[in-house]
């Protein structure tokens, strides 16, 4: 059986830094001489840019592998020591051909299965939607993981997700385990987000692991604007250290038999 932790980072809201900590945990992994392969399954292709690659230039994308039933495709070269399987725009157009495709919900996990064994991670960025996309990925993963704005309304949203995820462990993926919620962009100068924080730490914990809170910072965005990790931007900075403990957490996960 396959000891690969296939990693889906998944909030139907957007902008709660999902493809940043895909990234960034990424690289940690990386770091820690993991093999690891990042997936973009969101067709805004923020990830495959955040590592410094034109999506509107690649001619094979993970589109091909869901729609086609072609080979999956990675880039050849090494970044930042991680392996990506690009996304462009036409990964959109899955949303309305994969609804006719038999065995749909299985395309990512059928593209996969062939060469899962060469990475000890493989990290799936999700749209931020409750739509087929994350239907395919959610049944790929072995683990699920929260990445939770420190927000109310963010918070207001977690029902929703929970209920998605146990459908999906009903019909399509009994062996799918909740990692974890990580709070991020957390300003603890204020109050409420404070609050959001305990909430979340108080009724989640229930659920699942409940990771340390990333820190709202501008470092975040002007590392990805230069296309590289927050560490190699600013090794000091204190979101590197406690990236670098989820990552050590991450590396405890099992898979289920």
């Amino acid at each position: 059986m396959s000891k690969t932790r296939i990693i889906a980072l998944f909030n139907q809201s957007g902008g709660v830094a999902k493809t940043t900590l895909t990234h960034n945990l990424g690289y940690h992994l990386a770091a820690n001489k993991r093999r690891v392969l990042l997936v973009d399954m969101d067709p805004q292709a923020s990830l495959t840019n955040f590592l410094g690659i034109d999506p509107e230039t690649q001619e094979k994308t993970i589109y091909n592998a869901i729609i086609d039933e072609e080979a999956l495709f990675i880039y050849p070269e090494k970044i930042h020591g991680m392996q990506l399987a690009p996304t462009n725009i036409n990964l959109s157009a899955a949303e309305l051909l994969l609804p006719a495709a038999t065995a749909r919900e299985y395309r990512l996990a059928e593209a996969l299965t062939p060469i899962k064994d060469n990475y000890d991670f493989i990290l799936i960025d999700c749209p931020p939607s409750l739509g087929i996309l994350s239907i395919v990925s959610l049944t790929a993963a072995t683990h699920l993981l929260v990445p939770i704005q420190c927000q109310f309304k963010s918070f207001l949203g977690t029902d929703l997700l929970l209920d998605t995820v146990a459908r999906v462990k009903k019909k399509l993926n009994k062996n799918l385990q909740i990692a974890g919620f990580i709070p991020t962009m957390l300003d603890s100068r204020t109050a409420q987000e404070t609050r959001t924080l305990a909430a979340v730490q108080e009724q989640l914990s229930q659920v699942a692991t409940i990771y340390p809170a990333i820190p709202k910072s501008i470092a975040f965005a002007d590392a990805s604007e230069r296309r590289i990790p927050l560490a190699m931007y600013d090794k000091n900075h204190a979101a590197v250290k406690v990236m670098k403990k989820i990552a050590k957490e991450l590396e405890k996960l099992e898979v289920k038999p």
